[in-house]
């Protein structure tokens, strides 16, 4: 099944003015700064899965010296980060490949780290990507990922609150618990798995987000967005 895009400008557009130019995931530059926390590396391959519009790939050439590949599946995404990779001087250092839903086209063993950030929440079949995330990887490699998870059972009812927010998204998501995240990846063939809960984190994010969008930003939201959009996203943060 064709992938539909689901990310139009105006919601990247919102995406960066909360987290910064080029980011799409919460943190920006500092959420990248976590996901290679204790990883050495200078002069390494990264595979960026989900990697929007270049952001993270940018920071991780710029700040970790890394050369970087990111792969999407929204064709504009890739072309803006293609276009953003040539006006910073980066394009020797990242590249950026639209995909097909499907396995990674890349020969076994050919990355040091591969990280993801948010991606893999919209990705049904976790089981299958996690492995062929580890058929890339070199030995003694590391997957690092930051994602979305669920509390509960997986497969207990979502609250209200959540449904309407899944509404509001307008996002496809599959949701694991991070016990069951885990297990996945330990599945998958990883070893020296390690599962962080930030929810306490985000959760602070999150309504330091609101409040900025509610009230300093709300202005600069309607200028770029017009009135409706940005009093969905208000809404969808609340």
């Amino acid at each position: 099944m064709a992938h539909e895009n689901e990310y139009p400008e105006y919601y990247v557009d919102m995406l960066e003015l909360i987290w910064g130019d080029g980011y799409m995931a919460p943190g920006g530059a500092g959420n990248v700064a976590r996901l290679l926390e204790g990883i050495e590396t200078q002069g390494t391959k990264i595979l960026d899965i989900g990697c929007g519009i270049g952001g993270p790939a940018f920071e991780m050439a710029n700040t970790h010296g890394a050369s970087v590949v990111g792969i999407d599946l929204e064709l504009p995404l890739i072309q803006r980060a293609q276009a953003d990779a040539e006006r910073h001087g980066l394009a020797d250092r990242c590249s950026f490949v639209h995909v097909e839903l499907g396995p990674l086209q890349f020969d076994d063993e050919t990355f040091d780290i591969v990280i993801s950030s948010g991606a893999l929440t919209q990705t049904e079949d976790k089981t299958g990507i996690l492995a062929d995330v580890k058929r890339i990887l070199r030995p003694g490699g590391f997957f690092s990922c930051y994602d979305w998870l669920r509390s509960g059972e997986p497969g207990s009812p979502y609250s209200d609150d959540m449904q309407e927010w899944f509404r509001l998204e307008g996002l496809t998501y599959a949701l694991e618990t991070l016990d069951s995240y885990q297990r996945i990846i330990e599945t998958a063939g990883f070893e020296n798995v390690v599962a962080i809960d930030a929810t306490d984190w985000y959760r602070a994010e999150s309504r330091r987000e609101y409040e900025l969008m509610a009230g300093p930003l709300n202005r600069k939201m309607v200028e770029i967005l017009g009135q409706e959009h940005a009093d969905h996203f208000v809404e969808n943060w609340r």
